[in-house]
Parts: C-alpha cells; sequence; structure tokens
C-alpha cells in the first residue's frame, strides 16, 4: 500500500499510519487498488487538520476535516473520501449503462420497438421494387421534468479563496458546482462534470 505521509508541525504515529491504512483498505474495496494516496496532517493553533487525496483514473478525490484531535480528524477525512468513492464509483457504472444503451441503439436489427410510434409506407417507382420504409413520429412537445429547486449556502463561499482553496473547499463540502470570489474580487464557478473532472468558469 503506497502511502506518502506529511507531517506539519506534528509527528506522523505508527498508530495515526494504522488508522490511515484501515480507512484506506475500505476505499480500495470500493474503488480497487489502483490509487496513489497523499496524507497531510499538520498542527495550527490547537487545531488537528487531515487531509487526504487519493489518485483514481478520473480525477483526485480530497477528504478534509479539523478536529481537536488528529485520530477524529482522520476518521471524518476517511469517511468524507468514502461518501465521495461512493458517489464516484456510481457515476462511474451510470457511464457504463448509459454506453451499453447506445451501443445497443447501434446494434438495431432494422425492427422497431413495439411501443414506438411508427407508420408503414413504401418507396420505389413500381410496386415490384417498393421497399417498406418505417417512418417515426415524434411527439411534437418535448417531454419535461418539473424543476425542482433547493436553496442552499453550501455551494457558496462566504470569504474569497483561491482557485486550490476553492478546490479542496468544493471537495470538502462535497458540492459538484460551487461559486466563490478570487482574492481579486472576481465571481467565479467550479462545476463537476460527467467524468469527475472539475472545470473553472469565469462570470463576466
Amino acid at each position: 500500500m503506497n502511502v506518502e505521509y506529511t507531517g506539519r508541525h506534528y509527528e506522523v504515529t505508527p498508530a495515526i499510519r494504522k488508522e490511515v491504512e484501515t480507512g484506506l483498505t475500505k476505499l480500495r474495496k470500493i474503488l480497487g487498488d489502483r490509487f496513489e494516496t497523499k496524507v497531510i496532517l499538520a498542527v495550527e493553533k490547537h487545531r488537528h487538520k487531515a487531509e487526504i487525496t487519493i489518485s483514481p483514473r478520473n480525477g483526485p478525490l480530497v477528504g478534509l476535516a479539523q478536529a481537536k484531535d488528529m485520530t477524529i480528524a482522520v476518521h471524518q477525512a476517511l469517511d468524507h473520501l468514502e461518501k465521495q468513492a461512493v458517489k464516484y464509483k456510481t457515476r462511474g457504472q451510470a457511464r457504463k449503462r448509459s454506453a451499453r444503451k447506445s451501443e445497443e441503439v447501434k446494434k438495431w436489427n432494422g425492427h422497431s420497438p413495439q411501443d414506438a410510434e411508427t407508420v408503414q409506407t413504401v418507396v420505389g417507382l413500381t410496386e415490384k421494387t417498393a421497399v417498406a420504409v418505417a417512418v417515426h413520429r415524434y411527439p411534437p412537445v418535448a417531454r419535461t421534468t418539473e424543476v425542482h429547486l433547493v436553496r442552499s449556502d453550501e455551494a457558496v463561499a462566504m470569504r474569497p479563496m483561491t482557485l486550490e482553496e476553492a478546490i479542496k473547499e468544493a471537495h470538502f463540502r462535497d458540492r459538484d458546482v460551487f461559486v466563490f470570489r478570487d482574492p481579486k474580487g472576481k465571481v467565479m464557478i467550479l462545476h463537476r462534470t460527467r467524468d469527475g473532472k472539475m472545470e473553472l468558469i469565469e462570470a463576466p
């Protein structure tokens, strides 16, 4: 198990290493073995901070936590990572399912599904050369789902922050969209795409 530890004003003890590696065993059951791990443990003004970063194939996952005790902080960071890992795994499975569905569409055998609205017609110059063609009818108005609005302060930063801080905060709050101001006061939006990558949108 390849884990890189960094201690800032904190000595990484064997007990803490064991706690981290026990938590990582759970993550490996969810994501498999192919990821690197970096652990940063720091003490600032009597606050113990744990930052655990794992790097699966489609982008890093970060667990951040702080507490009065380092063991508690490590547990909270690992719990947060576990939630992200489950979400990451579910997202990957959904992509595989949609890919399989698109493959099935590509392998269409010429028979239209029974529930499709189709009209049979023929194309050809004579009756002998005429070929049957299925013409699909699409509804004139596309079906739409009802919009469900939820107001959330978790997706908006209350203080200016750098891009690196904003990415960590978005991971920490487990948000796919995160709005913040950079140190110059410009409004920026972080958006996690379907493949798990973060993209930055600069508001005009």
